[in-house]
C-alpha cells in the first residue's frame, strides 16, 4: 500500500512584529483585553512588497531543504490561501515558476483557515493514486492585507505567515486518515464579502466576523471532526502524541483538548506569538514543533482546523 508521508517541514514568518502594546497605539484595545480573550500577544506583518507566494515561496525551500528534496524532483504543488498575490493565475503557479519548476500540476486551494487541511488530503489522494510521487503543500496568508485597523475585534486576531510540506509516496504509514467537511449555511458569520467588477471594489473588502457564533461553531465542530477522525482510523485519542491545532483562540484549542482528554502539554501552541495566519496556521505550528524538537519521527499527529464557508477537518499522521 502506498502512503504519503511528511518528508519535510518549512515555514517563514515575515521580519514586522505587531506587539498588543503597537495595537493599542492605533486602536481602542491593550494587551490586557487581546491576551484575555484570545491568548494572542504579538504577531507578524509582511511589508509592502512581500507578496504572498514571497512567503510561501520562503516556506517552501526550508521545507525542501528539510526533506532533502530537490524542487525538480516536484510534480505537484497545491497552495491553501485566502489572499492570493492577484485574481489569477493561481498563487501555486507564481510559486512555481519562482521556485524553477515547470510542468507539474500546480493549483490553490481556498477554504480559509481550513485550507491546509484541504490540500494536505487533496495531495495524499494524488500520492495514493499514484498520480504523484512528491508534492509540495503550502499554506500561505497575509490577512493584514484584509483587515480593517479601526476594527478592534478583527485586527488583533490576525497575522501573516507561510508553512508548508514536502510530500512523498512511501511504504510506511503517513497520512492515517483525513475528513473534510463544510456547511455554507454558516457562511455569514465569517466573510469578506468585496469583489472586483468593472474595475472596482464592489462590498467591503475588509474581513468580516461575528466572534461569538465563529466560537460557538467552532468550539462543537472541531472537537466532533477530531474525535471522528481519531475513531474512523481506529485509534483512541490517547494514542495522539500531539495535537497540532489551527491556532485561531487559545480558548478554543483548549476546548477541543479537554473534550479529546488531552492534556495541554500534548498541544502545539503558538497563537501567543503568531495570531491567527489563517491557512499557513497549522503548517506553521507544525514545523515549529518540529524544529524544537518536540515532534519526533513515529509521533502521531492530530492536525485540525476551521476557517470560513464554513469548512472545517482533521488529518491524522503518522510523522
Amino acid at each position: 500500500m502506498t502512503y504519503a508521508k511528511i518528508l519535510g517541514t518549512g515555514s517563514y514568518l515575515p521580519a514586522k512584529t505587531l506587539s498588543n502594546h503597537d495595537l493599542a497605539k492605533i486602536v481602542d484595545t491593550s494587551d490586557e483585553w487581546i491576551t484575555t480573550r484570545t491568548g494572542i500577544k504579538t504577531r507578524h506583518i509582511a511589508a509592502d512588497n512581500e507578496k504572498c507566494s514571497d512567503l510561501a515561496v520562503a516556506a517552501a525551500q526550508n521545507a525542501l531543504e528539510a526533506a532533502g528534496v530537490d524542487a525538480a524532483e516536484i510534480d505537484l504543488i497545491v497552495v491553501a490561501t485566502s489572499t492570493p498575490d492577484m485574481q489569477f493565475p493561481a498563487t501555486a503557479t507564481i510559486v512555481q515558476q519562482k521556485l524553477g519548476i515547470s510542468g507539474c500540476p500546480a493549483f490553490d486551494v481556498q477554504a480559509v483557515c481550513a485550507g491546509f487541511m484541504y490540500a494536505i488530503t487533496t495531495a495524499n489522494a494524488y500520492i495514493k493514486s499514484g498520480m504523484a510521487k512528491k508534492a509540495l503543500v503550502i499554506g500561505a496568508d497575509v490577512f493584514s492585507r484584509i483587515m480593517d485597523w479601526t476594527d478592534r475585534r478583527t485586527c488583533v486576531l490576525f497575522g501573516d505567515g507561510a508553512g508548508a510540506v514536502v510530500l512523498g509516496a512511501s511504504d510506511e504509514p503517513g497520512i492515517l486518515h483525513s475528513k473534510l467537511l463544510a456547511d455554507g449555511n454558516y457562511g455569514y458569520l465569517l466573510q469578506t464579502p468585496g469583489q472586483i467588477a468593472n474595475g472596482a471594489v464592489c462590498g467591503t473588502p475588509f474581513l468580516q466576523m461575528d466572534g461569538p457564533g465563529v466560537f460557538k461553531f467552532a468550539v462543537k465542530a472541531l472537537a466532533k471532526v477530531a474525535e471522528d477522525v481519531i475513531a474512523e482510523a481506529g485509534l483512541t485519542p490517547d494514542q495522539v502524541d500531539w495535537l497540532v491545532p489551527h491556532q485561531a483562540n487559545y480558548r478554543i484549542l483548549e476546548s477541543t483538548a479537554k473534550h479529546l482528554k488531552l492534556g495541554m502539554e500534548k498541544v502545539v501552541l503558538t497563537v501567543q506569538d503568531h495570531g491567527n495566519t489563517s491557512a499557513a496556521s497549522i503548517p506553521l505550528a507544525l514545523d515549529w514543533s518540529v524544529r524544537q524538537g518536540s515532534i519526533q519521527r513515529g509521533h502521531t499527529l492530530l492536525l485540525e482546523g476551521i476557517g470560513g464557508g464554513f469548512a472545517w477537518g482533521a488529518v491524522l499522521v503518522k510523522y
